[in-house]
């Protein structure tokens, strides 16, 4: 390994010796430039070298090239206020042994990771970068090594038709390229992007020549041969000028048609390809362009008839009535949207899902109230008018089935953003007696609303309000985990506050459930919620009831130790030795259930430092130790 570093180094003295007779570098400078080179081809060296190594050699080395570049420049610029031209201008090896050797580091490094696209196309930036002839050798190792990656393909012919202009070898490229990837979305639309192109140059290379130049039909002609085959073009010299412009908008045509077939027969199951296809048809003005773009949206209609996308698609492209799909932040008038209406209609006698009554949905409620990131549409009608429409939405996918927990939230949601409350209630009292009634979401929000409309209140709700929110409220507990009840509790809460007879009921729920579903080791813990409650609204004393109520269940749970802990450990902080004892008792209790939990032995013994004495923070620290199977894991806290 040290021979071959060695004869690589010696290999550069030439050029190091040309850096310093140029005066480019000092030479404390080219011995820097040596230590690091052969740090560099050391690390290349290595059994297994990192494609990090190449980086940084890459990096170090197209630093030095253009330092040396500059400081060229810059001498450049005083032998030309010297006048000496000649010398100014000769070049040496030194002004292109940088990028050769960058070259070499590259081929060696893909050499290496022949599977890295990232480092292949820096590669090839580098190349089309310095223009140093090395991109067409290149671009045939990288197809060759990754011939089922449409971006190589596109690539290489996106650069033989902008850098090369050599649009024959495009074309090939493109064309090898869906032989090899023929499901490739983007080679298809690229390619005919290409041809596309090509041909509007040719238009403008015609119109910038003039009528009479017959170079600029024979291209037309080739460009004819090579797509449709070897037609008869030999009276394209005589037509007339009219004529010949339309031309190049039927040939245009020819070739999207010709493509067109091909990609539907490769992709007969993509839709968002014949988007794709059909906006580039929209974009071009080629000739009998209307009949395309109807015998496009025929076969969409053909194939897609049973996607929900596919009509929502086309239902905005019917509002819209522009020739790009993209052109949603248009003034609407009432026509346009009835037009999207009628698709919508059409739609659920295809594809009646939950689905597609969601995409109608929420269409219309873009419609009615259009707020949101992009540009509010303005409908020219009142908007009141298709309030109606929308609530017969809704009813028809209720009665069809297709009511999901989403949309029945959505259509209770509607109601109280109406301001129609009661009708709202009825709603979501109909929904969660119905096929609904497992919703979690439609519960919480059915009694998050009743619950609302008395915190809301100023006066003070009738107990017969607080007996039916409380049995609601029970029903809801039976169909909702706790773990996704948290704000339905504390709303419940502050709905009871003022009332203690149904502030207990509501105690006993809470006892209920958490026996029913037990407590939470980490997260939501309800227990901790009441406790918190009780200690904001009756002091300590109340709260230590609730939490020993709590702690009397079959499973409290870990995170409600922790609260209840934590309650009495800041009570003894301020000197309540009484506290202390209940903070040990509480850690004793829940070491009795989780004594293998190595942070709650850890913060009790961090209480006993900080609280204790020495004698039982060494106790806990022992005990520690000898229950943990794991005892490499606790780590005592430092004495204060």
């Amino acid at each position: 390994m040290a021979d071959t570093v060695q004869y690589k180094l010696e290999r550069m003295i030439d050029e190091l010796d040309d850096l310093e007779r140029k005066g480019i570098f000092t030479r404390l400078e080219i011995a820097e430039i040596v230590k690091q080179r052969r740090k560099f081809e050391y690390r290349l060296k290595r059994p297994s070298p990192l494609k990090q190594d190449f980086l940084a050699y890459i990096d170090y080395e197209t630093q030095l090239d253009s330092l040396s570049r500059l400081r060229k420049k810059s001498m450049a610029r005083e032998l030309e206020k010297q006048g000496d031209k000649r010398r100014r201008n000769k070049k040496s090896l030194s002004d292109f042994a940088g990028i050769s050797r960058i070259v070499d580091i590259y081929r060696i490094a893909v050499t290496r990771f022949k599977g890295d696209l990232e480092l292949w196309f820096r590669y090839l930036e580098f190349c089309k970068d310095k223009k140093n002839g090395r991109m067409k050798k290149v671009l045939a190792q990288l197809i060759r090594f990754h011939p089922k990656v449409p971006g190589v393909w596109i690539y290489a012919a996106a650069w033989e038709f902008d850098h090369d202009l050599n649009v024959s070898a495009a074309r090939a490229l493109m064309q090898n390229g869906l032989r090899v990837c023929p499901h490739s979305e983007d080679l298809w639309v690229e390619y005919l992007r290409m041809e596309l192109t090509y041909l509007n140059k040719l238009k403008e290379r015609k119109a910038a020549l003039g009528e009479e130049k017959e170079n600029v039909v024979h291209d037309y002609d080739m460009l004819l041969d090579e797509e449709r085959g070897n037609d008869d073009g030999s009276n394209a010299g005589t037509e007339v000028s009219g004529k010949k412009l339309n031309l190049f908008q039927e040939k245009g045509m020819s070739i999207l048609e010709t493509i067109y077939t091909g990609a539907v027969e490769a992709l007969p199951s993509s839709f968002g390809l014949r988007k794709r296809l059909l906006e580039i048809l929209e974009a071009t003005g080629l000739a009998h362009s209307e009949e395309m773009r109807k015998e496009m949206l025929c076969d969409m209609k053909r194939d897609f008839s049973r996607e929900p996308e596919y009509w929502d698609w086309l239902a905005r492209l019917e509002m819209t009535g522009s020739k790009s799909v993209s052109e949603m932040r248009v003034t609407l008038t009432l026509p346009q949207l009835q037009k999207a209406i009628q698709v919508y209609e059409e739609a659920l006698q295809f594809v009646p899902s939950p689905v597609m009554f969601n995409l109608y949905i929420k269409f219309l409620m873009d419609a009615i109230a259009p707020e949101g990131e992009n540009e509010p549409s303005k409908v020219s009608s009142p908007t009141e008018d298709y309030i109606p429409h929308l609530m017969v939405v809704y009813e028809k996918a209720d009665v069809v089935g297709c009511m999901t927990e989403d949309l029945a939230c959505q259509y209770v949601s509607f109601y109280l953003q109406l301001g129609r409350f009661d009708e709202a209630r009825k709603l979501a009292d109909r929904l969660c007696s119905g096929k609904l009634s497992d919703s979690e979401k439609l519960w919480i929000l059915r009694a998050s609303m009743e619950m609302k409309s008395f915190t809301d209140d100023t006066s003070a709700p009738s107990k017969d309000d607080l007996q039916y929110v409380l049995g609601l409220l029970s029903s809801a507990l039976n169909k909702v985990s706790l773990s996704k009840a948290e704000d339905l509790w504390l709303m419940a809460l502050k709905c009871f506050a003022k009332d203690k007879k149904y502030l207990d009921k509501l105690v006993e729920t809470t006892l209920i459930s958490v026996a029913k579903d037990g407590g939470s080791d980490d997260g939501f813990s309800l227990s901790s919620v009441i406790v918190n409650f009780m200690l904001q609204k009756d002091g300590i004393h109340k709260a230590r009831e609730a939490y020993k109520r709590f702690l009397a269940l079959p499973h409290p749970g870990l995170a409600f130790y922790r609260r209840c802990i934590e309650l009495e450990v800041d009570l003894a902080s301020a000197g309540d030795r009484d506290c202390l004892a209940n903070a040990r008792k509480l850690y004793e209790s829940a070491l009795a259930t989780y004594g293998q939990n190595v942070t709650l032995w850890q913060d009790y013994h961090k209480m006993e430092i900080k609280l204790g004495t020495s004698e039982t923070a060494n106790a806990v620290c022992w005990r520690a130790r000898k229950t943990l199977k794991n005892s490499a894991a606790f780590v005592a806290a430092p004495d204060l």
